[in-house]
């Protein structure tokens, strides 16, 4: 571990340093590929994505790159507004089938006309390397094995590299979706933390975040948390990603320059959670591959 508590003009927080660390798991990462490599085992990943969707298709390049580079194969399935539901159920069950395949990815959203739900139940649990679907979440619950959403798996893999302490701190998530809120909670919950859940529509979100000593923004309402609602040194993952008009730079959920002010660490928006995301995913994959390896 290192220290980056950069002072930033008007603030005292630590920057959570998302790319630095992503880097080292990464390596990680390329180390463990090729050890399955030299085996004879090379992981693969493969994408379900939506074609007429720039974003979901730059962020899947990205992925692809990443995995890539670390030695991995990579694919993806680009699915139109015309694609018919049964063709991609079908095109999932086969990667289900395929033992050259270790994860497959669900890229959210789906083109409307699709059943995403659907699409997710047909995805095997053992390729689930996202931690998505509904059996994923219930291991998650149950508290049994099985692999983690990336994206709280990157929050809590960035909290522990800068050694912030989780048990008995009261953790709120603002946010409640079935790939970020809630299974950071439940993560959150595994590691001995109070956890409060909360979203858009609580009351006095403010007063409630006063109490908690660590925030995990993931509402989806650009710079919605403010900087003197926090509590004097409370750590602030901000996992939300929003496109403001009239604004040059993506934002967070949390308004950075006055949540950096108050806050012990802060995560920055882009560089902070969004990397950890890819690189969990990729670790995902190639326990999949090292499973799929002595399985066999």
């Amino acid at each position: 571990m290192w220290d980056t508590r950069s002072r930033m003009t008007g603030g005292s927080a630590g920057i959570l340093d998302g790319k630095a660390v992503s880097s080292l798991l990464r390596s990680q990462v390329a180390e463990r590929v090729a050890v399955l490599r030299a085996r004879g085992v090379v992981p693969r990943i493969e994408a379900v994505v939506a074609a007429q969707d720039p974003a979901s298709l730059a962020y899947v390049r990205m992925k692809r790159a990443w995995a890539e580079k670390a030695g991995m194969e990579s694919g993806s399935f680009e699915v139109t507004a015309d694609t018919p539901q049964a063709v991609v159920v079908d095109r999932v069950r086969s990667l289900n089938a395929d033992p050259g395949v270790h994860g497959v990815l669900v890229q959210h959203p789906l083109p409307g006309h699709l059943d995403e739900a659907a699409v997710l139940e047909a995805l095997a649990v053992e390729k689930d390397v996202d931690g998505i679907t509904v059996a994923s979440l219930g291991r998650l619950t149950a508290g049994e094995q099985g692999f983690r959403a990336a994206t709280p798996l990157g929050i809590v893999r960035l909290l522990d590299h800068y050694e912030v302490p989780l048990e008995g701190r009261h953790a709120v998530v603002v946010g409640r979706s079935n790939i970020l809120g809630k299974p950071a909670a439940l993560m959150l919950l595994e590691r001995n933390c109070t956890v409060t859940v909360a979203h858009s529509r609580t009351r006095d979100l403010a007063g409630l975040l006063a109490t908690a000593d660590l925030v995990v923004a993931a509402v989806g309402r650009p710079e919605l948390i403010r900087g003197e609602w926090l509590k004097p040194g409370a750590v602030v993952v901000d996992a939300g990603y929003n496109k403001v008009p009239g604004r040059e730079k993506d934002v967070g959920d949390c308004h950075f320059e006055s949540c950096a002010a108050v806050a012990s660490w802060i995560t920055p928006v882009p560089g902070g959670v969004g990397p950890m995301t890819v690189a969990c995913l990729l670790a995902n994959t190639v326990d999949a591959a090292e499973a799929a390896a002595m399985a066999g």
